[in-house]
Parts: C-alpha cells; structure tokens; sequence
C-alpha cells in the first residue's frame, strides 16, 4: 500500500532514502523531498547520507531565496524553467500543477510515488524499477480525480513526461536520424545550454528516429566513457532529448528523459480516467556504449515475446519476385531455399486479390485465385514438407484507395479530410475504430489458420499525417498506436506460436514497445551490405542481434546499385537473424554451394551470435569497422574486420579485439568458409597463416595487425578459449 508523506521538502535535514541498486548501478531517492538524488554508478550505502547532505547547492544572485532543487516530477512551480514533466488544463484552468506527495512503496528494485493536485482534480503516479541487468523503467500515470458532477471539464493532458538529471560531467549528446535505405545514422555534439529535443510527429518512430540518446562524458565511444541513455518504447509520436539550463538542475548539470508526444485534445481524462505513458528505458554505463548495448540487450532478452528458439534462416521473396508471381516460380525457389538450408519461406507482397503493383489492393486480405488458383494452402504444405517454416507479408494498418474496403468503408480511412494525401498510393485504416480492428483481426485470423502461417511479415509503408480518426473526430495517433498493440496482442493471443516481424518501409518502426509484441525487425529495405554494416552497428546499440532481420541480396543491390562481393554479403548477413532476399534459382552451382556453406556456419554460430555479447572497436578510421559477439562466459569470440571504403592510411596498425577475458588465453584465427577476401595489400601479417595465442587482455588493449582489406570487403575471425 501506499503510505503518507510531506509536501515536498528541500533540507537534506529531513531526508528518508530509498536505494535501488542492481548490476552495478544506483538510484537513489529522498522521499522527503521527493528528489532522485543519484543514477549511476553504484554506491556504497555508507555513502548514502553523504549524497543526501551534499544534495543541496548555493543560494545564487539573482534567483530564488532558497537552494535550487530538482524534484521527481519537476513543474513550474518547483522552480524548473525548462520542459516540465506534466502539463495539463481543465477548461483552460489550473494549467500549473501543484503537486504534493502523499504516499510511496519500495522494494530492493522498485518505488512507486503517488502525488495529487488538490485544485486540479488529478493525482499521479510514478514507477520506477530497476531490473536485474541495472536497466532502469520508468513510467507515468495520470487520474482525473475530480468528480463528474463536480467539473464538467475534463482534465487535458499535455504531457507526460519522464525528466532525469545527469551530472555535470555528461558534457556531449548523441542520437541518430536517418532516412528510407539509410536508418540509425548517429549525429553527436556538445551538449549546450538550451534543449537539444527530439519529436517524432509520423505516427511511428520513422527512418529518422532518435532512437537511442546518450549524453556522456567528452568523448565517449563503444568501449571507452561514462553514459546515460535514454528511448521511449513507443510505436507512435514521441519526443526524446536533453535539456541544461545555466542554472543547471539543483546540482546536477541537465535532465535527460522523453515520453509520448501528446497531440491537442488526444488525452482527455473524465472522472476516474487514467492516462498511463509508455515506458522510458533508461541505462547507464562505465565503459562505452558497449556498457549500456549489453545491459539493453539482456532486458529485450527477457521481454516475454522474445523468441526462445533458434532463429530460422530465412529466404523472402520480395527482391526475387517483387509482383510477379507465378506459383511454379515460386515453387522452385522455395525448392532452391531448401536445397542450401534455409528454414524459412517467406511469400511477400502481392498474393491478395486486385494487388498487380502497389497501386491497389490494400485492405482486401483476400487469397487472388488469378494467381493462386488453390489457394496458399498447397503452397504452404509443400514449404512445410520441405522442412521449412512458411511466412506471409501483410499491411495490416493500410488500405489503398483503390480497393473495395475504401470503397464499402470510406469512414474506415484515417484521415482529417477526404482529400488528403497519399503516400506510396495508400492512406491508414483507422483502428480506432473498432469495426474496422475486428475486421482486420478476423481476417488475420483466418488466413493465418487457413493458409498455416507461421510468421508474418507485418509492414507499415508510410508516415501518419494529419492523422484525424472519423469514428472520434480527434486526433488519433495514441489511439491508433495502443489499437495496434491490441491487434498484435489479439493475434498471438489465438495463435501463440506466431512469430510477427515489425517491418515499416524498412526500419522505421523499431522500438522497445513494439519489440514487446513482435519477434523480428526488419532494420533497412537496402540489403547492400556497406550500408548495412553500419546501419546494424548502430541498431545494435539497443536491441540484441537474434531479432535484427539481415538478409543476402543480389549481386548488386537493389536500392543502391552498387556492386558487392558474395562473401562480403554473406558475412555482414550472419551477424543478425540471417536470410537471403535473392532470386536464388538463377545462381551458379559454386554461388549455391557458397550459400550451403554459409547457412550451415550459420546454425554452428547462431547460439553464440544470439545470445552472447555485442562488442565493437572504436574505429581505426572512417572506412574500417571491427565488430562482434563474445559469449558470455568468455569461452569464444566471432568478430568482423570490414573495410567500407578506401581511406588516408594505406597500412593497419594494431587494432584491439575488444570483449575476451582479460585472465584467460584465446587463439585467434581466421574463419574462411565463406570464400575468398579480396586484399589491397602484397601479403598478410605473418601471425595470419597460423594464427595467434595471447591473453585477453593483450588482445584488448594491444591488439593485433590485420590485413589491409579492399573496399567492400570483410573478413571472420574467431577467438578459442585455451
């Protein structure tokens, strides 16, 4: 249960400390005032009075009469002049909350504070928990308290926003943008006075999505620096940064946090109604983004959707057929997929009726009996027999104006006017309303019994704008958000063994909400595989390998036309849940052969790829990527040296294999399955035809030459435990 407490108070006097603490990690919080005193590195508890009484600063010139202070939910009238954690209105009233604690509930791991405003007729609430890996949650919700008759006006919210404060000593930021073919870009710089903030307003996270944002020391790489990050698990608009003010935060130097970007009129809580924000994940690491990656990593790991069994290598048909399909072709490439080891067969786009492109069709989830004269069902029956698993694409969320849905169920689109426009010929179904949810759960259902569906490829092929439900006539982008949740919920709730990939225009919907619900993402629609060494890199720093969908494309890639060695495809494609997305039937019998190799190094590899450490060099250069997964009991390593491009230098120095052991000694060698690596040198270091025995620590901190690569090109190596 709750218990009462004070208003909040700033003397240090009366400070009553709850300490979290896992993995290395502190939270610290005076429930007397209702401060978060310290997030970071762990405390010794006969420290904690110590933090409490130096937890209050000067009284400055030229600002208030007493210490500045910062509290949990920090609002105006605490004195905080930046974003505030809640704001609200009734009717245009009460719009500065006063809040004032009046209970909280501790565990080892977890606090919930309750907080009320009295005149506003609203009470709140904040979780925060601590897991096991020191990944910390924290979460929001918002109660109209006041009573119906009492105040007509419902309570509209705002925001809702979770604020942390950072040290001083976190003086650069970093998160990424991105477009369609080139997500998770990272962009950093010094933090500066003002709000470095970050809203998505598309309805989803998009290909620019801030994703991961860390401020850390100056400096900081993967293997070096002290950071906190932050990402909101959230499929819709949100907003995500950091702000410092010349006044800092009490004595800390800025807050970092986010929450759900609220659109006017979207949350209005009548009596009894409550509002609850998605959850911010927050992480701090010692020693570079590979601290926090392998903290975030175990949490995704734990989530309850999070697959248990080994992630099947997959062929999708897409870039092999696009829409042209003709059941005996594909027939013969499923033949083929079989034939080099591949565990599942994915049918993309283009099976449902009235779809002979991308014009038309959308919403019509119906099997086109033109193309598929039986049925899916032999089709799928025979990739079952083959001893693969048989996959589907849908656009759930979509309906092309061309299409009898739009045409039967005009008030189904999700849009502000009839007028408005169309993105890749489509608008969005709004699943706000429950008629049309219904329909595309039943359909769903259906096809995934009948057909005997094993996977779906769940994509998402446009930005919400002007995102106007016709069911409620408001704005919609929350509603359609938790609907989807519900609608992916419903499904594997009737199909528990479904396997669901979040795929939206390549990699613009992932996140920790919808990686709750789904078992794959799809992390770019470019399989060139420069652009998507560092495209995964940086996915990589929040979600773990096993569900990054990484596929084998043609010899020159679709979206960038650039020309790639096969090996080079093969080795950027292992280090993800692999697959092949090439017309496979064309190959020669030496690139079929090359493909046999290449999955069967991939099941001997995958349990260590999919469960162990992500580690990653910090550069030798611009052009030159060093990374891989060690496991977690040290006992082996795989690791790619990848050159991306020509640079400056024409040797390599030593480059360090971070993430062995430091006590223990490993042999390193090269793997060569995957054929030949083309060089832009005269000869190898001399240690390369034997390989090499050291310890860990001579590994990451001195480290070993390594063979001058020619652009696009990449090369395995393996670290033994002896």
């Amino acid at each position: 249960m709750l218990t009462g407490g004070p208003p909040f108070s700033s003397g240090a006097a009366m400070s009553e400390l709850v300490h979290l603490t896992s993995a290395g990690v502190s939270v610290v919080i005076d429930t007397m005032s209702a401060r978060l005193l310290h997030w970071g590195a762990a405390l010794d508890g006969a420290d904690l009075e110590a933090l409490a009484g130096s937890s209050t600063g000067s009284v400055t010139f030229s600002s208030f009469d007493a210490p500045r202070t910062f509290p949990l939910l920090a609002v105006e009238a605490d004195g905080w002049s930046g974003a505030p954690a809640l704001a609200w209105h009734r009717g245009g009233l009460h719009s500065a909350p006063l809040l004032r604690s009046v209970g909280w509930e501790s565990t080892a791991t977890s606090l919930r504070a309750e907080f009320t405003d009295a005149a506003a007729g609203a009470s709140v609430v904040l979780d925060l928990s601590l897991d096991a890996v020191g990944v910390l949650t924290a979460q929001i919700s918002v109660t109209s308290t006041a009573d119906a008759a009492e105040r007509a006006e419902p309570l509209d919210l705002l925001a809702a926003r979770i604020l942390l404060p950072i040290p001083a000593h976190a003086t650069e930021v970093l998160d990424h943008t991105g477009r369609w073919t080139g997500e998770r870009h990272p962009q950093r710089g010094a933090l500066r006075h003002g709000a470095h903030l970050r809203q998505v307003r598309r309805g989803r996270g998009g290909h620019d999505a801030p994703y991961l944002t860390a401020v850390g020391t100056d400096g900081f790489g993967f293997r070096r620096g002290e950071l906190w990050t932050a990402h909101v698990a959230w499929s819709g608009d949100l907003e995500v940064g950091v702000e410092r003010l010349p006044e800092g935060a009490g004595v800390h130097g800025a807050v970092l946090g986010g929450g759900e970007l609220l659109l006017p009129g979207e949350i209005r809580l009548g009596a009894g109604e409550t509002y609850v924000s998605p959850r911010v994940f927050l992480t701090y690491g010692d020693s570079g983004l590979d601290s926090v990656s392998a903290r975030l990593h175990q949490t995704v790991r734990a989530f309850s959707a999070h697959p248990t069994t080994p992630r099947p290598l997959v062929l999708n048909t897409w870039e092999a057929v696009y829409f042209d399909h003709d059941p005996a072709k594909i027939v013969e490439l499923a033949e083929a997929a079989a034939s080099v080891g591949v565990e599942r067969f994915v049918l993309d786009d283009g099976w449902f009726r009235g779809r002979p492109d991308d014009r038309s069709g959308l919403g019509d989830w119906h099997i086109d009996h033109a193309k598929w004269p039986e049925g899916l069902r032999p089709l799928a029956d025979h990739v079952h027999s083959l001893g693969m698993q048989f996959g589907l694409w849908f656009e759930p969320e979509m309906v092309n104006p061309v299409s009898d849905l739009a045409a039967q169920h005009p008030d189904w689109v999700l849009q502000a006017s009839p007028d408005s426009p169309t993105w890749r010929h489509q608008k969005v179904l709004d699943l706000a309303n429950p008629d049309a949810a219904a329909y595309l759960l039943e359909r769903l259902d259906a096809l995934v019994s009948e057909v005997g569906i094993d996977f779906i490829k769940w994509d998402h092929n446009r930005d919400l704008h002007a995102a106007v439900s016709p069911h409620t006539g408001r704005a919609s982008v929350h509603a359609q958000t938790t609907a989807f949740y519900a609608l992916l919920d419903a499904l594997r709730e009737r199909h528990p063994s479904l396997e669901i990939e979040s795929c939206a225009s390549g990699g613009a919907r992932v996140d920790l909400g919808v990686l709750q619900r789904t078992q794959r993402v799809w992390a770019s629609d470019s399989n060139d595989p420069v652009e998507r060494q560092r495209i995964q890199r940086w996915t990589g720093t929040l979600v773990p390998p096993e569900v990054v969908g990484s596929h084998v494309g043609p010899p020159v890639a679709e979206t960038t036309h650039r020309a790639a060695s096969l090996p080079f495809r093969m080795t950027t494609a292992l280090f993800g849940h692999a697959g092949i997305e090439w017309d496979i039937t064309g190959c020669t019998d030496d690139e079929r052969a090359a493909l046999a190799r290449w999955t069967a190094l991939y099941r001997e590899l995958r349990p260590l790829l999919h469960s162990g450490v992500t580690v990653r060099s910090d550069e030798v250069d611009d052009e030159t990527l060093l990374h891989g997964v060690v496991a977690v009991d040290g006992s082996r390593g795989v690791f790619a040296w990848v050159r991306l491009g020509a640079s400056v230098d024409g040797f390599t120095p030593r480059t360090r294999i971070p993430g062995l052991q430091p006590g223990e000694r490993y042999r390193l060698r090269v793997r060569d399955e995957l054929g030949a690596v083309s060089r832009h040198q005269v000869s190898d270091p001399a240690w390369l035809d034997v390989g090499i025995e050291a310890t860990g620590s001579f590994f990451e901190s001195v480290g070993v030459p390594l063979p001058l690569l020619a652009p696009g090109a990449a090369m395995l190596l393996e670290a033994v435990r002896v």
